[in-house]
Formats: C-alpha cells, sequence, structure tokens
C-alpha cells in the first residue's frame, strides 16, 4: 500500500500562518466593534440618564430616532459617540464633489497620491468643524431641556462640546483602522453595528405592540414575511448583473499567435452601492438637526418659528421629508456612479488590449455605448434604491406607531455591508488558496525564459 507523501513542515506552518493572519483581521473587527458599543454606553458628563431615556422614548418617530439609529442609540444616551459617523460622511461629501468643482482641488485629485493625502486631510479638518458645530447645537438644546442637564451652563457646554468632537474623530480614526488592519470598510461596519444594535429593541417593541393589541398576530407575521421577502429582493438586486460582451481579435505575442477570445464587462445594477441613500441622510439631517435644536423655544421669534417649520416638514413621515429624501437617492446614485466610473478610460483600455464590442467600434463609440448602458442601469438601480428606503414611509402611514428600526434604509446598508463582508473573506480565503496552488504546480521555481531557479 504506498504512502502518503508528508507534507512539508514549513508549508503547514506558512499556512497556518495566513489563517492566523485572516483570524487576526476578524479579532480586531469584532474588537473595534466592542469598543464602539461600550462608547456608546458612557454618557457625556453633566447628563441626568434617566431624564434623558424618558425623553427619547417620547421621540421614538420622529428625526431625533433616525439621528439615534445611524449613532447606534448613543444620541438617546448622549453617551461618547452620539454624533455618530456622520460628520465624516458629511465632509466626505462636500470634498468629493469639490474636487470635481474647485481648480485647485481637481489638481490635487489629479496628482495621485500626494493630493488623496492632501484630499484626506481637508475632509478630517472638515470632520473637526461639521463636528464642532453640530456638538454645541446638540448641547445647547440638551440644556434648553428641563431636567435632562444636571448643571446646566458654560461649563457643561464646553465639556460636551470637547467630548462630542473627540468622540467622533475618534470613530473616524477607527473606522480608517478598521479599513486598513481588519475586513470590510470600516465606516459601514460602524453604521451597519449601531443598526444591529437597535434591531432587539425593535423587535421588542413590535411584541409589545401584538401583546398591547395595537397591532394583531397576523399584522406581525405578515412583516415578518414581508421583511423576509424585502431581504430577498435586495440580495437579487445586488446581486443582478448586465454583462456587455468583450471579443479580442487574433494577436501574437513573441512566437506564438493566441487565438480570438471573448470576455464580458460586468456592470451591477446598484454599481453606488449604500452610499447614496447614507449620503442623502446625511444631508437631511443637517438642516433638520439645525431646525431640531435652535428652533425649540416657549416664545419663538420669527427666524425659530421659520426652524421649527423646517424641523417639522423634514421628519420621517413627512410629505416634504419623502419628497426630498427620495431625489436626493436618484441624484447621488448618478453622482457616484459618474465620480467612481470613467467610460472613456474603459473604452481606452479595451482599445490599447486590442479589445473590441461587437457591433462598436472602438475608442469614443465604445466609451458613448457604455455611457448609455450605465445611464440606464443607474436609472433603474436608483429606482430600486429608492424604493427600498421610502417603503417603511409608506408602511407608517397605515401603522404610525410602527418601531422606526424597521426602516429600508437599514435593511439595504444591512444585506450590502454583509454581502461585502462576505466578498471581502472569500477573497482572502482565496487568496491563499491560489498562493497555495502556485506552490504545489511549482511555478515559482521558474524564472521568466522558463528555466529553473
Amino acid at each position: 500500500m504506498a504512502k502518503k507523501p508528508q507534507q512539508n513542515p514549513a508549508d503547514i506552518a506558512k499556512a497556518a500562518g495566513k489563517l492566523a493572519e485572516l483570524k487576526a483581521r476578524i479579532l480586531f473587527l469584532l474588537g473595534a466593534l466592542i469598543v464602539f458599543r461600550v462608547g456608546t454606553f458612557i454618557p457625556v458628563p453633566g447628563v441626568d440618564p434617566v431624564a434623558l431615556k424618558d425623553f427619547f422614548d417620547q421621540q421614538s418617530g420622529n428625526l431625533l430616532g433616525l439621528f439615534n439609529l445611524f449613532s447606534g442609540g448613543a444620541l438617546s444616551r448622549f453617551g461618547l459617540f452620539a454624533l455618530g459617523i456622520m460628520p465624516y460622511i458629511s465632509s466626505s461629501i462636500i470634498m468629493q464633489m469639490a474636487s470635481h468643482i474647485v481648480p485647485s482641488l481637481q489638481q490635487l485629485r489629479k496628482e495621485g497620491e500626494q493630493g488623496r493625502r492632501a484630499i484626506i486631510k481637508y475632509t478630517r479638518w472638515g470632520t473637526v468643524a461639521l463636528a464642532s458645530f453640530q456638538s454645541v447645537a446638540a448641547a445647547s438644546w440638551l440644556q434648553n431641556q428641563a431636567g435632562l442637564v444636571v448643571n446646566p451652563g458654560p461649563s457643561f457646554l464646553i465639556t460636551a462640546c470637547i467630548t462630542l468632537v473627540t468622540g467622533t474623530m475618534f470613530l473616524m480614526w477607527l473606522g480608517e483602522q478598521i479599513t486598513e488592519r481588519g475586513i470590510g470598510n470600516g465606516i459601514s461596519m460602524i453604521i451597519l453595528a449601531g443598526i444591529v444594535a437597535g434591531m432587539p429593541a425593535a423587535i421588542a417593541g413590535t411584541a409589545e405592540l401584538v401583546r398591547n393589541g395595537e397591532m394583531s398576530p397576523a399584522t406581525a407575521i405578515l412583516m415578518l414575511v414581508g421583511g423576509v421577502a424585502a431581504i430577498v429582493f435586495v440580495v437579487f438586486m445586488e446581486r443582478a448583473q448586465r454583462r456587455i460582451t468583450v471579443n479580442y481579435a487574433r494577436r501574437q505575442q513573441g512566437r506564438k499567435m493566441y487565438a480570438a477570445q471573448s470576455t464580458h464587462l460586468p456592470f451591477k445594477i446598484n454599481m453606488s452601492g449604500v452610499i447614496p441613500p447614507i449620503f442623502a441622510s446625511s444631508i437631511l439631517m443637517f438642516p433638520a438637526t439645525i431646525a431640531q435644536f435652535f428652533g425649540q423655544s416657549a416664545e419663538p421669534n420669527a427666524v425659530q418659528r421659520a426652524l421649527q417649520t423646517i424641523g417639522a416638514n423634514l421628519g420621517p413621515g413627512q410629505p416634504v421629508y419623502v419628497l426630498f429624501y427620495g431625489a436626493m437617492i436618484v441624484f447621488f446614485c448618478f453622482f457616484y456612479t459618474a465620480l467612481m466610473y470613467n467610460s472613456k478610460d474603459t473604452a481606452d483600455n479595451l482599445k490599447r488590449a486590442g479589445a473590441f464590442l461587437p457591433g462598436i467600434r472602438p475608442g469614443a463609440h465604445t466609451a458613448e455605448y457604455i455611457d448609455r448602458v450605465l445611464t440606464r442601469l443607474t436609472f433603474w438601480g436608483s429606482i430600486y434604491i429608492a424604493g427600498v428606503c421610502l417603503l417603511p414611509e409608506f408602511v407608517r402611514m397605515f401603522y404610525p406607531s410602527m418601531p422606526f428600526s424597521f426602516g429600508g434604509t437599514s435593511l439595504l446598508i444591512l444585506v450590502v455591508v454583509t454581502m461585502d463582508f462576505m466578498s471581502q473573506m472569500q477573497a482572502h480565503a482565496m487568496s491563499h488558496q491560489y498562493e497555495g496552488m502556485m506552490q504545489k504546480a511549482n511555478l515559482r521555481n521558474y524564472g521568466r525564459g522558463g528555466q529553473l531557479r
């Protein structure tokens, strides 16, 4: 009986090291998310947590509920991360748009790695500015609410502002560390952790509605079935692709003649991912937050009455909010797709590689054809994203007491970020398998000329 070949101990140790790297990345991600969740439970000094909880229980279905959702519940406790990651997202939006409009930033964007670092630095300074403004607004509004602050005054304002700005900057740094040393996009993972943390409370709220008789069991079951169907639909749409056939002409390389080949360019229906709803939520939150914080007064003046009107119309469930939210999602779908994908560069790369689309001339005609395809895909993709994100607004028309966490935006983020996380996990595993296959084939021992090294 033939003996099995013994494995080289060095190869076993190397494979174990690669698995250890993947394990270390996962553990770092879990540790970072634990730190984020712990920070949401640490309140800002000077806040009465019991009175604050009672106050937010009465504000669960409005703008504060939306803000609290993205902060992972930190706003309801006025924790270290009460502002969440939204100031950084807003600053990123402003810088991305400015880099395509402002000539000096356009030049920086074309300078490669050095320009990218400069834009990142400006984004961070913008985050500090936005976080400072929002922290002053939040702290001023909080101390104007009776009984929520133990000792209101300048000392509380200074302490709260420093704490909140520091918390936001720490979250920004933590997200960058997750992207670099963990798995997945750090900012998306932090938002996902906040949404997942609010799901048990939403389930408990629904169960409470059924127990009190405000919602029938059949309705709850129908909601569950509808939620599962929505998840299946989102997964199907995120996996759907429009494939454009690409043909390679017969070409000679060295002494070898390669036959004509055929492949495809895959285009997703949702090219922009979860960025449009996050951007739209961030933009809508900013003026509505200002209206919420500065418009509250026992005897409002003309400016405060105007702010109250803005806050009332930009709250979830309002027609103006639904209209603006849907329009901004569509806009950011087109904007982000145009930002991330350049059809002219794709056409030029295909032309240099000797590839062409069937029935389409290489060069400018190919770029125009790809633009038309992308425009149609982006249109239907934006309709799909807007429909999913606005679904809870229509449900809330029939059930106003619906827990806010059952939202289309949170559902979309949950599914898309999870799929991206799994894809990166598979990529890490495949890269390790690829290196193992290369070793087994002994390809690394051969030089370019085919001679053994």
